[in-house]
């Protein structure tokens, strides 16, 4: 049955994760002027009296079931290719190497253009349509350049992709079938983000950076709605998470905090456990550096593209998240996560990306040094495909 429901947002401005500023939502806006991340505010009071869990039943089976608390103002704004609600995987064979703990895997690679990106540039595209935006760009390790090329194209917009000149051809490619005209830049991300800030001024882009405007982490959040409406409204004791940008870690600890406020969950939260490798691990050395914010890391190498992010802006919201939840930072190395990429596709028949393998790598390393205490229920994220890292696949499983 489909419902006929009006549409409906409670969002009501936008708050300066840092200094609480309010800001309109009537107008576009990237970071706050003390330079931290904004945030969508929603009257969740409004929300929890109007809207109820009963209502998703009639809902359609994509990332906009949960309208209410998503920013766009107008249906017709929605700007959708079918994202979200993806899969929650037991994975059976591996749990009965955690010693009977239920593991499960949320398959995100199921999501248009192949990864959890689909979900924060399906919200960003839709708002900036909303808003009379004309020119996006966005620095990209992958994933996120072919996500936005997508949505901007579905959308009718102009889209700009900047990507490291060592980016694998696929993705490059991709983006350039979907008419996003795409820079390869010398450099990492980092250096394609710096591309992006002049090309603001000089060419009037928009720009779309992780964090660096508040409508990406409202799409990512859906990750933690969804993960409570598949597991019967009970979360699980642990989260597993590869922490680039770190949108979806902050994305969730957000859609919990809402959970709470609408009256959906009530309980301990998950302890978040963010995953980087020893070649880019800027978050991990914070975290146990006891810092509030991540310094930048210096020669990031991995072919887990998504993790070479060596400096992030909402660092401190990442570090935040982690000791709230009472959760930890782990990194793990190029052999680990090759070796969890076979163990995954060899056990279960989940082909990960690099990210993706990278959570069992980490947990077969907190299994085997007993960090899980009695936590009974881990969710491991896999963040997309496998096809496009081929190059990085061969090279490391010949390892």
């Amino acid at each position: 049955m489909r419902s006929t429901e009006p549409w409906r947002s409670f969002a009501v401005d936008l708050a300066c994760t840092r200094c609480e500023r309010e800001l309109a939502l009537d107008t576009a806006h990237n970071l706050c002027e003390c330079g931290a991340p904004l945030s969508v505010r929603y009257d969740l009071d409004a929300a929890g009296t109007l809207w109820t869990r009963e209502a998703l039943r009639l809902r359609r089976s994509d990332m906009w079931r949960y309208r209410e608390v998503l920013p766009v103002q107008r249906a017709e704004n929605c700007v959708s290719l079918g994202e979200g609600m993806t899969p929650l995987l037991e994975l059976p064979r591996l749990s009965a190497q955690l010693g009977g703990r239920r593991l499960l895997l949320k398959e995100e690679s199921l999501n248009p253009t192949n990864s959890f990106k689909a979900r924060g540039m399906a919200t960003a595209v839709s708002r900036a349509l909303e808003l009379g935006l004309k020119h996006l760009a966005v620095p990209s390790a992958g994933n996120a350049g072919s996500a936005l090329a997508a949505y901007a194209a579905r959308a009718g917009l102009r889209a700009t992709v900047l990507v490291p000149r060592d980016t694998p051809a696929a993705f490059v490619e991709e983006c350039r079938a979907l008419a996003a005209d795409v820079e390869l830049v010398d450099g990492l991300i980092h250096d394609c983000g710096k591309r992006v800030a002049a090309g603001r001024e000089t060419q009037g882009w928009f720009d779309l950076s992780t964090l660096k405007e508040p409508y990406r982490l409202e799409g990512k959040k859906t990750l933690g709605y969804e993960l409570a409406e598949q597991l019967g409204w009970r979360l699980p004791d642990v989260i597993v998470y590869p922490t680039g940008g770190g949108t979806g870690l902050v994305g969730m600890w957000k859609a919990f905090e809402e959970l709470e406020q609408l009256g959906w969950i009530a309980g301990r939260r998950p302890r978040m456990w963010s995953v980087q490798t020893q070649g880019c691990a800027p978050i991990v050395r914070a975290f146990h550096a006891g810092e509030e914010r991540a310094a930048a890391w210096e020669n990031a190498h991995t072919f887990a593209l998504g993790l070479r992010v060596p400096v992030a802006v909402g660092d401190f919201l990442m570090l935040r998240a982690l000791r709230e939840s009472g959760g930890n930072a782990i990194a793990v190395s190029e052999e680990e996560i090759a070796t969890a990429g076979r163990e995954l596709a060899s056990t279960e028949g989940i082909f990960a990306s690099p990210e993706g393998a990278a959570t069992w790598a980490a947990l077969r390393r907190l299994e085997s040094i007993e960090a899980l205490g009695d936590a009974s229920t881990i969710v491991l994220f896999n963040t997309g495909g496998w096809y496009k890292y081929a190059e990085g696949w061969r090279r490391v499983l010949e390892l």
